[in-house]
């Protein structure tokens, strides 16, 4: 059964990617460090809006659950539906939010913020303090919050569920109930969101600039 799109699809395997080598030259304090992280950060803008106007098992209403239904998940009392299951979904959450807080901690950081609108108001040294400090903390929090995905992936490989081939051709099997085709959003919607998101960046860059 087809539930991956390729836009999600191509978007996980960039952010995994990128997150190496981010955390390859930021521990070293060498390498294109900022280049990769405005890589990243333009595809964390293309995964949020993809959250809401993409494919079915892309959108964040898809896959978030009540605690309540994390939990009846998690003892097994729930179906296996496509896409995310209560617990993964969170984490994509997660793993998004913390992504997008050292991105934007970081542009503070290496001073591409310094140009943009009203920054004279809101970009203080107390605001450059507190993104040094969470850039630091994201970059310990992430490799644990990966570590616990990729133990994760490994349970449901031993219990025969392959995620990451699921996430390589875009089909996933086994599924417990019975259930109607997802609905996959195009590649072009895709690609305008992409384009968005990568103008969002690139205004960013040309305002520390000038």
């Amino acid at each position: 059964m087809k539930v991956w799109d390729f836009p999600t699809r191509l978007y996980h395997w960039l952010q995994a990617g990128l997150f190496v080598g981010l955390a390859a030259s930021g521990f070293r304090g060498e390498g294109p460090h900022m280049y990769l992280g405005l890589g990243l950060f333009t595809l964390i803008l293309w995964r949020i809006v993809w959250g809401f106007v993409g494919s079915e098992t892309s959108r964040f209403k898809q896959f978030l659950r009540s605690p309540k239904g994390v939990l009846r998940y998690l003892l097994g009392r729930l179906p296996v539906t496509p896409g995310h299951n209560p617990a993964g979904g969170w984490m994509v959450v997660v793993m998004i939010s913390l992504l997008l807080l050292q991105c934007l901690s970081g542009i503070v950081v290496a001073g591409l913020a310094d140009n943009l609108p009203l920054a004279e108001l809101w970009l203080t040294d107390a605001v450059f303090d507190i993104s040094v400090m969470v850039h630091g903390i994201c970059a310990r929090l992430l490799p644990a919050v990966v570590g616990i995905h990729l133990f994760a992936i490994l349970v449901y490989k031993l219990r025969s569920k392959p995620l990451v081939w699921a996430m390589v051709v875009g089909v996933q099997k086994k599924l417990s109930v019975s259930t109607g085709d997802v609905a996959i959003a195009s590649n072009t919607r895709a690609l305008l969101v992409l384009v968005v998101a990568g103008l969002v960046t690139m205004a960013i860059v040309a305002l520390s600039l000038m």
